[in-house]
């Protein structure tokens, strides 16, 4: 998830760059999305330090996210503060800086999604304290996009989404359901309660694992701690949710030979993840320093590209707006939680705002998107599948 303030210009980019001018500059930018200084709207920009407009210039959206986090700055939305230069495609006029193209380069010549790192990642993330997750996501633990076609509340938005997966799946009692990057165990007590599957879910992170075991304790369902490289047997059906995120792209081809080797002929997998529209090596810096480190969200070409000449892509179905509603329910429910959360300063609560708000604005202006797509294994004889929605 992202947002981004980016393309040359004479100033952008360029260490030491005097105040004057680079308040100039940043105003201009500001003015060009129709975001005005110490204004009335809700996506207006309140300074508090003119040391502000250098770290912009200096740092891009690295600079915007960190000057946050620090106070310097704040939007009575901040998620519309983000639309607004989404909109106006601020991400085309500012170069990048060094420590921005750090994030590019590694992402560029490094696989940041090996076994060991891929570890420590999802640890870095997930293993920050089930006591801030418990209070920000609904009763099952779902840390994904909700669907609320018909949905009135979080609760029932996951609900709703999960029944669509499933269902999605043709899931059937006995059937053997892989659940890759199974988060605190939600999906899978689903699949086995309502659906009679055997589930088999996987995660790196050890506090998640902890949570899904005792979740879903006297259910057909095995909790493993591993990563996808390293499962074995067959299963009827894969799914994942949110973990396309963290494979890589360097890891595509072997998340999808993964796919093969596990899944049975004629068996389907479906993997619900964020979408970019254009092809990426790296995420936002600031994302990747604080919040989701080595993750990237994929393109449907990149995902195309990794599973052409042996899967049937079945369907693709976009749902991106209702990740908006899913992260401002979130961000609420934090907010409206914080005085329950004493092991969190007011930099991390800041942090966590920036995430998702300025991830919900993302969303909001179709910059993000969220997919759930179904395969099945190519040059095979089968039925038709018909789309659930």
């Amino acid at each position: 998830m992202r947002a981004t303030l980016v393309r040359a210009h004479p100033v952008a980019g360029r260490a030491n760059v005097p105040t004057d001018h680079a308040k100039s500059f940043v105003l201009g930018l500001l003015d060009a999305a129709g975001v005005e200084l110490d204004g009335p709207g809700p996506g207006d920009i309140h300074v508090h330090d003119e040391r502000f407009y250098e770290r912009i210039v200096r740092d891009r959206e690295l600079g915007l996210g960190e000057s946050y986090q620090d106070g310097w700055w704040d939007a009575e939305q901040v998620d519309e503060f983000i639309a607004k230069v989404q909109i106006a495609d601020l991400a085309s006029r500012v170069k990048p800086g060094r420590r921005v193209m750090s994030v590019a380069l590694r992402g560029q010549l490094q696989n940041r999604q090996t076994v060991r790192r891929a570890a420590r990642n999802a640890s870095a993330h997930y293993d920050i304290g089930n006591d801030l997750y418990e209070r920000m996501l609904d009763t099952r633990m779902i840390y994904s996009c909700g669907y609320w076609n018909d949905a009135a509340d979080l609760d029932a938005a996951q609900e709703a989404k999960l029944d669509l997966i499933c269902a999605k799946l043709g899931l059937e009692p006995g059937m053997r359901l892989l659940d890759i990057g199974c988060g605190w165990g939600g999906l899978a007590r689903f699949a086995a309660e309502r659906y009679g599957a055997r589930v088999t879910g996987i995660s790196p992170a050890t506090r998640q694992v902890e949570v899904a075991r005792r979740r879903c304790a006297g259910l057909n369902v095995d909790i493993q701690q591993c990563d996808f490289r390293h499962v074995e047997g067959r299963y009827d059906r894969i799914v994942s949710v949110g973990m396309l995120e963290h494979v890589g792209p360097k890891n595509y081809d072997a998340f999808f030979a993964a796919n093969a080797r596990l899944l049975t002929q004629d068996g389907m997998a479906l993997h619900h993840t964020i979408g970019s529209n254009m092809p990426q090596h790296a995420t936002d810096p600031w994302f990747d320093k604080y919040i989701f480190p080595g993750g990237v969200i994929p393109s449907l070409d990149q995902v195309a590209h990794a599973t052409r000449g042996h899967w049937a892509i079945e369907d693709v179905h976009n749902f991106g707006p209702d990740y908006d509603r899913t992260l401002m329910a979130w961000h609420a429910n934090i907010e409206g939680a914080w005085d329950d959360l004493p092991n969190y300063d007011e930099r991390f609560r800041r942090t966590w705002r920036y995430y998702l708000l300025s991830s919900a604005g993302s969303f909001r202006v179709r910059e993000l998107q969220l997919w759930q797509v179904v395969f099945r294994r190519a040059r095979r004889r089968s039925h038709v599948y018909r789309a659930v929605r």
